[in-house]
């Protein structure tokens, strides 16, 4: 199957291409800095979700589009960085749907990546795909992703929106910028501790992408490990693991004037389970939360 990914030289996209290629598929890659990526069995296209539509080339006789691609989440939220954060995702969704009404050969399939964010917090509820979205600024932003990305479905394209949870890998996501922090003795849980993590092992998410481009699934599933944790079992896992105490734990309002507007998705609470993923017998490689450290930090 001929894929083309956008983000594909990020951090979650790079296991998404490595998977595939596993299965020789035929992969091609959107990213705003393309020479990253050095494999030969990779075409490279220059593609910003910001500046305009992707090359019209780049999509003609592919079978799949999967869309990784988006401003990252995890900084201090200015009002540009919210509308970079919103834009790269709605814009970059609604951009490659409208070049693909243009394509003669159009895909088969668009699998969209979506956010746990959607579900805003929710304290103990337990969430499912069937649960109904949140408030907030990632939960409206979200909706709207999901949104463009189902308008593919007028070209007869099957959609899949993949719910993202608390991604786990070593260079990259939230535990690269965790674990420096714990080594140093100085980690600690996050507020109250008690908010619910929707964690997932990235290899795990890389599955997740390659599962929807091989099996006939569509609509929304949840890209989150089996077993959430709360922030204060990550936070003893974690500190498990490296061999350090968690000393030191993080006040709420000490990450509000550090992170502003953003601290409250740090501390949002989303019991998120992949109900769809496990109704179907996807098999997690790292189902709890202290193999997938111990795989991933030794």
């Amino acid at each position: 199957m001929k894929c083309i990914i956008s983000g594909g030289t990020g951090f979650i996209g790079r296991r998404v291409v490595d998977r595939l290629l596993k299965d020789s598929h035929y992969v091609g890659v959107w990213s705003r800095k393309p020479g990253l990526d050095k494999r030969v069995a990779v075409a490279t296209h220059f593609w910003d979700p910001l500046a305009g539509d992707p090359p019209l080339e780049s999509l003609n006789g592919m079978d799949c589009v999967i869309h990784l691609a988006g401003e990252n989440v995890a900084q201090r939220w200015t009002p540009e960085v919210k509308r970079r954060i919103h834009d790269s995702r709605v814009r970059g969704t609604q951009r490659i749907v409208d070049t693909i009404e243009h394509v003669r050969h159009k895909p088969k399939i668009f699998v969209c990546a979506s956010a746990i964010g959607i579900y805003g917090e929710r304290g103990d509820e337990i969430l499912t795909e069937a649960s109904v979205p949140g408030t907030g600024f990632l939960a409206d932003t979200c909706r709207a992703w999901e949104a463009e990305a189902d308008r593919a479905r007028r070209f007869g394209m099957r959609v899949v929106k993949i719910r993202i949870g608390f991604v786990l890998g070593k260079d990259g996501g939230a535990l690269q910028k965790m674990v420096p922090a714990f080594r140093a003795f100085a980690g600690g849980r996050l507020g109250s501790g008690k908010q619910w993590m929707p964690w997932v092992h990235v290899d795990d998410v890389a599955e997740i992408f390659a599962h929807a481009v091989e099996n006939e699934i569509s609509g929304v599933w949840n890209a989150t490990a089996p077993n959430p944790v709360r922030n204060s079992e990550f936070t003893k896992e974690l500190a498990s693991v490296v061999g350090r105490p968690a000393l030191f734990p993080v006040p709420s309002f000490a990450l509000k004037l550090a992170f502003g507007e953003f601290a409250q998705h740090m501390l949002d609470s989303a019991r998120v389970i992949p109900e769809n993923l496990n109704n179907a017998g996807f098999r997690f490689r790292h189902p709890e939360l202290r193999g997938a450290l111990r795989d991933l930090l030794g």
